[in-house]
């Protein structure tokens, strides 16, 4: 049996939109508000997509950037 990725906690600050996602490789979505941090819990080796969200009452989002797991800071 392969030995399962490493279980990493990492964090985010958005200093320059008015609300971004984080959308992880296995679906689900942290959003962080401008001027806000968050912490989270993801794997070695994951991408992660930045997502900015311009309009709350709108679905649509601009990708900013995709990071792997290893690049954000740690906790």
């Amino acid at each position: 049996m392969p030995t399962p990725p490493k279980k990493l906690r990492k964090q985010y600050a958005n200093k320059d939109y008015p609300n971004v996602v984080l959308r992880f490789e296995d679906g689900h979505e942290i959003e962080v508000l401008k001027g806000a941090g968050k912490t989270f819990d993801c794997y070695a080796g994951e991408t992660i997509k930045v997502l900015a969200m311009y309009d709350k009452t709108s679905k649509e989002r601009e990708l900013v950037e995709s990071r792997k797991a290893d690049a954000f800071p740690d906790a």
